[in-house]
């Protein structure tokens, strides 16, 4: 049996969107419906390439000639990303054979949307709407550098450094 083409479905849901009322639901529906098939098979190779504890970090990214269809790229690394837009991070801890989830991050449409709206979100919205502030104060960065083992810089080394270096400009 032959498959539809993407471009051929989202074609399709386009026409059929004449009002905008494919909800945000039926885009979610549709972009997780792999989601725990692909986690899996990047744990899988992760753990045949890493001897120790790894990341699996799932990029979403929106085709730019299909606005209405995501895409998700599932990436096994050793070490723990950098926090960014449309991004969720997983650890893997190979003594106790589990998945750690770490965070997840909006578009920054999302995000500014959710901040927006911080005051009226619905309670199930609490959780991401967390992850977006550590994520804007900077605290998911100091996670993820922890995680890594880097060292912190501490603020008051940066103030210095930025005055010293400005005094002798």
């Amino acid at each position: 049996m032959e498959r539809d083409t993407v471009g051929k479905l989202s074609s399709e849901l386009l026409q059929q969107d004449v009002h905008g009322d494919i909800t945000a639901g039926d885009q979610m529906q549709e972009q997780l419906r792999d989601y725990e098939r692909s986690i899996l098979e990047c744990l899988n190779t992760g753990k045949t390439q890493y001897p120790d504890d790894f990341y699996v970090v799932v990029v979403t990214k929106r085709e730019r000639l299909m606005p209405n269809v995501f895409r998700n790229y599932f990436i096994s690394r050793q070490s723990c990303p950098t926090p960014n837009y449309d991004q969720t991070v997983y650890k893997y801890n190979r003594t106790d054979d589990n998945l750690e989830f770490l965070w997840v991050l909006p578009s920054i449409v999302g995000i500014k949307n959710i901040l927006e709206h911080r005051h009226h979100l619905d309670p199930s919205m609490y959780t991401l709407l967390r992850f977006v502030l550590e994520f804007l104060d900077g605290s998911l960065d100091k996670k993820a550098q922890l995680l890594n083992n880097e060292p912190l810089l501490k603020k008051e080394m940066v103030d210095v450094r930025s005055k010293s270096a400005g005094a002798h400009s």
